[in-house]
């Protein structure tokens, strides 16, 4: 089995948030491998990686990263593949990081989500790669139709809740 995404992060710290990407990837049969790498720290690392992982077989990246955040921008730099950035609260709630991936210059696009949203970046992925899967878009499907089922439900729960001025 060939990984399709990549999960990249700045550091093993992160890995509790970027957990909930690797569950979703998992849960849909998405192979995906997971790697730490710091575009400070192994600078050549990232580039060497970013530059092979279409030869891979690699065709969407999700990368986290905090504070200056760098990662995901210098991953897109070397990559023509779409890349997912994940902002880790870290410092300053995580706005700083946001920020810093969020304002790419013009030609190296990150798609970006929200703080600590790893479950969207992999949302994202999932719903890159079912344009081109029909049996991916299949499970896909299912997901979201599980979510608006999710939320019937708790609607139709909300009725057991009492309060002396609540109407419905």
């Amino acid at each position: 089995m060939a990984p399709i995404v990549s999960i990249i992060m700045g550091s093993t710290s992160d890995l509790p948030v970027m957990e909930k990407a690797a569950a979703f990837l998992n849960d849909l049969h998405v192979p995906f491998e997971m790697n730490a790498l710091s575009a400070h720290r192994t600078p050549e690392a990232v580039e060497e990686f970013a530059k092979n992982a279409s030869g891979r077989g690699i065709k969407v990246i999700i990368a986290a990263a905090g504070m200056a955040a760098h990662l995901p921008g210098v991953i897109a730099a070397s990559t023509t593949l779409p890349v997912i950035g994940v902002p880790i609260k870290s410092s300053l709630e995580g706005m700083d990081a946001l920020l810093a991936i969020v304002q790419m210059p013009p030609g190296i696009p990150v798609a970006t989500v929200g703080i600590n949203a790893a479950l969207n970046a992999a949302i994202l992925a999932v719903e890159m790669l079912a344009l081109h899967d029909p049996e991916l878009a299949v499970r896909f499907a299912a997901y979201k139709e599980g979510l608006k089922k999710k939320i019937v439900k708790a609607n139709e729960e909300l009725k057991d809740v009492k309060y002396d001025y609540k109407t419905n």
